[in-house]
């Protein structure tokens, strides 16, 4: 950016967006993308980062000081449970993991000391879907923030700032994070993220942060995902509806003694997501991930199998782009304890990509084989 005099170089605030200053703060490229990213998820203001994880940290690094804790669901994306016990510990800033199927637990665990509650909807690798209005309610009722992590989503499946559509006044969460890298790239190519609010000071405590840790993105990329974001709600249907189905064959499975996925009606939280996904006649949507636990009489080693098995589901972390992915998982290590509500056994995860159904379906079928 080039100014055409002193004047007008010392006139420009960086902090909106009535012209621009230098690219970290973004640019009208950037400022497409922000604005196209409140209008999907319902909020004002939107800050972009370099990763989803960029934007978990860039809400951690806003909001909390020594002396404060923070409350995470127990089924939380793991990298967000490593930032409280790395930095965050290190910080004095203190941290307790809650049920995500509890709210009460929730509500038990805030004090004093609690500034942020992170929720997650659905929850990471199990799917849990939590009671999400309940939860907002609790945290304005004790007066502390709620931060979402609405990758899974996505701004499609339920409107985050607004949970209880028709309500005066709106119920939501003040903070929507976002990785960008899923559904809105969908093409498995560009990382980024984002954080969204409705309130302007809040915006302003993180926009801070932002600047002062040069948290800018690539102009390229945010190009990319400008030219994918059109098809987002094509896309998401697609992954949706193969997974559904590819979900409902896996439960018929004899090896599989529990099947994952919240529009299922035995998965765990299935009324809430009926209750927040589904309303007005209108299913807005599950997304494209379901997991499996396999019966505990299989080893881990046979587990392995199994998943190298697999032709079309490819061996990879992350999720939402066009290619099926499947990890297999040692939630032991990834929980204070084995969850309730699931059955014993080892937890593998598919993310169903764009390949044709029958062709996914066959290949899970044939890695069976492994395991028969």
């Amino acid at each position: 950016m080039f100014f055409p005099d002193v004047a007008a170089m010392r006139s420009r605030e960086w902090k909106d967006k009535t012209a621009y200053t230098y690219g970290l703060h973004g640019t009208p490229t950037s400022y497409t993308l922000e604005e196209r990213l409140c209008a999907l998820e319902g909020g004002q203001q939107c800050l972009l980062v370099p990763s989803g994880l960029a934007a978990l940290g860039l809400v951690a690094l806003s909001l909390l000081k020594s002396g404060d804790e923070v409350l995470i669901p127990d089924n939380a994306y793991g990298p967000n449970k490593a930032i409280a016990e790395g930095e965050l510990k290190n910080w004095g800033i203190t941290h307790q993991y809650y049920d995500p199927m509890d709210p009460e637990d929730l509500e038990a665990q805030i004090s004093s000391r609690t500034k942020l509650v992170w929720l997650e909807a659905a929850g990471s690798v199990t799917l849990e879907f939590p009671d999400l209005v309940e939860m907002v309610r609790i945290c304005q009722r004790r007066k502390v923030l709620t931060a979402l992590d609405n990758t899974w989503g996505a701004g499609l499946a339920f409107p985050p700032f607004d949970l209880t559509p028709g309500s005066a006044p709106a119920l939501g969460v003040d903070i929507s994070a976002h990785a960008l890298t899923k559904y809105p790239s969908g093409g498995g190519d560009v990382l980024m993220g984002s954080v969204i609010t409705r309130d302007a000071s809040l915006h302003l405590k993180l926009k801070l942060t932002h600047m002062r840790f040069g948290m800018g993105v690539g102009m390229n990329d945010v190009e990319m995902i400008l030219r994918s974001l059109p098809s987002i709600f094509l896309r998401y249907q697609a992954h949706d509806r193969t997974t559904r189905a590819l979900a409902s064959w896996a439960q018929a499975q004899p090896e599989f003694v529990q099947v994952l996925h919240p529009a299922l009606e035995n998965s765990p939280g299935h009324v809430h997501w009926k209750s927040l996904c589904q309303q007005d006649g209108q299913d807005r949507g599950a997304a494209g991930l379901f997991s499996v636990v396999l019966d505990a009489r299989f080893s881990q080693a046979q587990t392995d199998a199994f998943c190298d098995a697999l032709k079309l589901f490819r061996l990879g972390y992350s999720w939402g782009g066009p290619i099926s992915l499947v990890v297999p998982y040692e939630l032991e290590t990834m929980r204070k304890a084995w969850p309730k509500h699931l059955k014993s056994g080892t937890v593998v995860r598919f993310s169903v990509g764009l390949e044709a159904l029958q062709d996914l379906q066959a290949d899970v079928q044939q890695a069976l084989c492994v395991l028969r």
